[in-house]
């Protein structure tokens, strides 16, 4: 009852309806937060996107400037160097033959990122069922079956994060902490932007960017004009 009590409050104190700069947003968002621990910020996307055509589907990975506040878990299903390389590079979890076993007989699933090497994708595929309603699911396209496993391992544990569309073309990714700048959330957000513009899918009719709210963990959702969402250099200095 005395959360619902303080989403209701924070929900009087702006106007629910309005769309504001993204500055505003974020400096609103970090206003009305109102948890005791430090809540996850995120920006969701509606986009004019139709996820049934795989032409129009987004799925990639972007690297944070500011960082996302939290130190991914990272398993890593490789063997010999590659597997060594891994754990020097930070990996928390690492193995082939026995993290596949781990993952298919005990539901193993206490990570934010899996990467495989493309030789172990054979026994990595017959983890779809766990990994994939999961989003773990290794895959090329957000660089996560790779040969340069400590390059993949470092990117993730230093704030690369993943992005996807999901069924009804929405996409939700986590840009920082209240406890981070306004400034520094301004950069974060500012790269989410510039990446979901950059891998516009060419098949995308009609207005792409339909609606941007930034919200904390238990705050509520702050409206971004879509008008203003693209963030100018210029803008970022003068948030600095």
């Amino acid at each position: 009852m005395a959360s619902g009590k303080k989403i209701t409050d924070a929900q009087k104190r702006f106007d629910k309806m309005a769309h504001h700069s993204p500055a505003d947003a974020i400096s609103l968002v970090k206003d009305l937060s109102f948890a005791k621990f430090d809540e996850t910020v995120e920006v969701a996307l509606r986009l004019g996107v139709d996820p049934r055509r795989a032409d129009q589907m987004l799925r990639g990975t972007l690297s944070l400037p500011s960082g996302t506040g939290k130190t991914a878990k990272v398993a890593v299903f490789a063997a010999g160097d590659e597997a060594n390389e891994a754990r020097q590079a930070g990996a928390d979890f690492v193995g082939s033959d026995d993290l596949v076993s781990k993952v298919m007989d005990e539901g193993f699933v206490d990570f934010d990122v899996a990467i495989a090497t493309p030789d172990l994708m054979v026994q990595v595929g017959k983890l779809g069922r766990v990994l994939g309603p999961r989003g773990l699911m290794p895959n090329p396209k957000t660089g996560t079956v790779t040969t340069d496993i400590a390059k993949a391992v470092q990117e993730f544990k230093s704030g690369r994060v993943e992005y996807r569309t999901d069924k009804v073309g929405n996409v939700h990714v986590r840009i920082g902490k209240v406890s981070f700048s306004e400034a520094a959330l301004l950069q974060n957000f500012r790269a989410v932007i510039d990446e979901i513009v950059r891998v516009k899918p060419a098949a995308a009719k009609g207005r792409y960017l339909r609606s941007i709210t930034v919200c904390s963990t238990m705050g509520p959702g702050v409206k971004v004009d879509t008008a203003q969402a693209r963030i100018s250099e210029e803008d970022l200095e003068l948030s600095a």
